[in-house]
C-alpha cells in the first residue's frame, strides 16, 4: 500500500470522483468517509419498497466531454429499447458498441451482464488488487431489459403547473402560452419586456433585478417572485443573483422563443446540444435505476482496486501542523469509536461551518466567523404511490399520466414546489409501472423548522391534501407513501455567502487540503460541475500546482457553464 493517503469527506459524486482519479492516476490511497449509511450524497436513489426516489432530479448532461465520457465509462449508453421506449414512442440514438477503461483488472466483471449484484456491503479495500494498468475493453452496447449497466437516453420533459394549466419551463411566450395567460395579460408581459429591456436595472446583486432584466417585471412577478421564495423561504431581493447566474445564465425570455420555433421548424431531431442552454436541452442520459446507481457502481470499482470506503464513520477532527493538515480523527457513528488517521491531503465536500468547526488550532475568528454564518436550505421529499394520476387541467378532461419528469407547482395555498414522476425518468425505478404511478413531491424546507418535524404520517396527509387541492391526483388512487429528509441540500446565497472569499484565501494558504464538491465550496453546482472540482482537484496534485483557483472556476468559466461559449 502507498505510504501517501487521502482522506476524503463524504461519499457523494465529488468525494467518489477524488478517489477515482486518485486511484487512476497517482499512487494516493483513498480512504472516503461517509457518516450516512447511503452512497451518493444528494445524488443517491431511495429505494422504498422497490419504488426508487431521485431526491432532486439528476440529469445525467455535460458541457464537459470530460465528464460525460467518465459517466459513459462507468455506464455505457443503451444499445437497445428500455422497457417503455415502443409504447411511449420515445425516439432515442442508440450506441453500437461501448469502449470502457476499467481501473484495474480486479475490477473488470468477469461475466457480463454484472450490474448491481456486487454489493457494498465490504468497505474494506481489495488486498489485492490486479497490479496490471487500466484495461481497455470494447463490448456490444448493453440491452437495458436484459443487463443493469446502461445509461438510457430519456426525453426531457418538464413544465410549469399554474391555475390549473401547463406551462413550458422555462417559459416562453408562444401562441399556447398566451392563450393560456390572456392575450391581454401577455401583450402587457411583452411591453414589460421591452420597457425593461430599453432601462435595464444597473444593480444586479440580487436576484429580483437579475430576473427583472432578462424577462421582464411582469413575467417576473407571474413566474418568478413567489417559486423562488418557496424555495428559499426569503424574498428575492435578499438573494444574491450568483445563484440565478449559475442557473439560467444565457437564458432570457428572447432565447426562449427562438428555441420554441426553432423547435417547431426543425425536422432534424439530433440538436446541437452543446449550443444550447442545459435548462433548455430537449434530452438528457440517465441511470437504469437512478443517480444513486453511477455512485455506487463506482464504489464498488474503487474497493476493487484498493481504496477505502467507510460508511457511518464521519470526519470529527481536522489537526493543522506547519500550514498543512497532517491529521483527521473519525468516529464510527454506530459504535462511537474514533481513531486519528496521518493524511499527505484531505478532500472536504462536507459544509464549510462543519469542517471549519472541527480544526485545529482554530482558524483566525474571521474566517470562523464567516464559516459559521453561511446558510443551507433543506429538502424533503414525500413519496406517493398511486394507482394513476388525476390531472384536471383546464378545458381538458382528467389525465391519469403525463409526460413530464417533474412539474413545477406554481399554484398559491400550498408548500410543495415540485412533483416528481419517477416513472417517466427510468421505468425501471418503479415496481410495477404498468399498474401505478410513483411521485415524489418536493418540500423546500429549514432543518428543524415545522415540516422537517412533522411526523411522517401527517406529512404524507399534507401531501395527499395538497395535491388534491390543485387537481392532481384522488385521494382515493394512494396506494402508499414514505417520507425522506436531506438536511443542507442547498448552499443558500444568503448570510455570509458575500464574505465567502475570506475562506476561499484562507484555504488558498493550505495546499493540501482541498474544498470540493457543492457543500464543500458553498456553491450551487450541479454534478458534473462538483466532479470537474474534484478532477481538478487531482489534476493540481498530480501537476504539482498549488493555485487552486481553477477550482472556483467551475461553473464561473462558461466553458463549464450553462451556456456555451460563441
Amino acid at each position: 500500500m502507498s505510504s501517501k493517503i487521502a482522506i476524503i469527506a463524504g461519499a457523494g459524486p465529488a468525494g467518489l470522483t477524488a478517489a477515482y482519479e486518485l486511484l487512476k492516476r497517482t499512487d494516493i490511497h483513498p480512504i472516503v468517509c461517509e457518516a450516512t449509511d447511503a452512497i451518493g450524497g444528494i445524488a443517491q436513489t431511495f429505494n422504498y419498497k422497490g419504488n426508487r426516489i431521485d431526491i432532486g432530479g439528476h440529469r445525467f448532461f455535460s458541457k464537459s466531454d470530460r465528464v460525460m465520457k467518465w459517466w459513459f465509462n462507468i455506464l455505457p449508453r443503451q444499445g437497445k429499447p428500455a422497457a417503455d421506449t415502443i409504447e411511449k414512442k420515445h425516439e432515442i440514438e442508440y450506441v453500437a458498441e461501448a469502449v470502457v477503461e476499467y481501473l484495474c483488472g480486479a475490477c473488470i466483471p468477469t461475466q457480463k451482464g454484472l450490474g448491481l449484484g456486487i454489493g457494498l456491503g465490504n468497505q474494506s479495500p481489495n488486498p489485492n488488487p490486479s497490479p496490471q494498468p487500466s484495461s481497455v475493453l470494447r463490448i456490444p452496447a448493453p440491452d437495458p431489459e436484459q443487463e443493469d449497466d446502461v445509461m438510457l437516453q430519456r426525453p426531457r420533459v418538464s413544465r410549469i403547473f399554474y391555475r390549473k394549466n401547463f406551462f413550458p419551463y422555462p417559459i416562453g411566450i408562444t401562441i399556447t402560452v398566451a392563450k393560456r395567460l390572456g392575450f391581454f395579460n401577455t401583450a402587457l408581459i411583452g411591453c414589460s419586456y421591452i420597457w425593461r429591456h430599453a432601462f435595464p436595472l444597473k444593480d444586479e446583486t440580487y436576484l429580483d433585478a437579475f430576473y427583472k432584466n432578462r424577462f421582464g417585471d411582469r413575467l417576473y412577478h407571474t413566474f418568478f417572485e413567489a417559486y423562488t421564495e418557496k424555495v428559499w423561504g426569503v424574498p428575492c431581493s435578499q438573494i444574491r443573483a450568483d445563484w440565478g447566474a449559475q442557473r439560467v445564465k444565457g437564458l432570457s425570455l428572447k432565447r426562449a422563443v427562438i428555441h420554441a420555433v426553432k423547435d417547431l421548424l426543425s425536422s432534424d431531431f439530433k440538436k446541437q446540444q452543446e449550443q444550447r442552454e442545459t435548462s433548455l436541452i430537449t434530452r438528457f442520459f440517465y441511470p437504469k435505476f437512478g443517480p444513486g446507481q453511477m455512485w455506487e457502481k463506482v464504489t464498488q470499482q474503487i474497493l476493487a482496486c484498493g481504496a477505502e470506503v467507510r460508511m457511518h464513520t464521519r470526519v470529527v477532527g481536522v489537526h493543522m501542523k506547519d500550514g498543512k493538515v497532517w491529521s483527521a480523527t473519525i468516529e464510527n457513528t454506530t459504535t462511537g469509536e474514533t481513531e486519528q488517521i496521518a493524511c499527505d491531503y484531505f478532500f472536504s465536500t462536507m459544509p464549510i461551518k462543519h469542517l471549519f468547526g472541527m480544526m485545529h488550532p482554530r482558524p483566525d475568528a474571521r474566517v470562523v466567523e464567516v464559516a459559521e454564518g453561511l446558510q443551507y436550505r433543506d429538502f424533503l421529499t414525500v413519496g406517493l404511490l398511486l394507482k394513476k394520476l388525476h390531472v384536471q387541467e383546464k378545458g381538458k378532461k382528467p389525465q391519469s399520466d403525463v409526460p413530464d419528469n417533474w412539474i413545477y407547482i406554481q399554484e398559491g395555498g400550498v408548500r410543495v414546489g415540485r412533483v416528481q414522476i419517477f416513472n417517466n425518468w427510468s421505468p425501471y425505478m418503479v415496481t410495477d409501472r404498468k399498474n401505478t404511478i410513483w411521485i415524489g413531491l418536493e418540500y423546500f424546507v429549514n432543518e428543524g423548522g415545522d415540516l422537517w418535524v412533522m411526523e411522517d404520517k401527517k406529512l404524507i396527509e399534507l401531501g395527499i391534501s395538497e395535491m388534491e387541492k390543485i387537481g392532481m391526483i384522488r385521494r382515493e388512487d394512494v396506494l402508499d407513501g414514505c417520507v425522506l429528509r436531506m438536511p443542507k441540500a442547498y448552499p443558500a446565497y444568503i448570510g455570509s455567502y458575500t464574505q465567502l472569499p475570506v475562506v476561499r484565501e484562507y484555504v488558498e494558504g493550505i495546499p493540501n487540503l482541498f474544498l470540493i464538491g457543492r457543500n464543500g465550496m458553498h456553491r450551487y453546482n450541479n454534478q458534473d460541475h462538483s466532479m470537474l472540482t474534484a478532477m481538478f482537484a487531482v489534476d493540481n496534485i498530480v501537476s504539482g500546482r498549488t493555485d487552486k483557483s481553477n477550482l472556483w472556476e467551475v461553473n464561473l468559466d462558461d466553458e463549464y457553464h450553462e451556456e456555451k461559449k460563441r
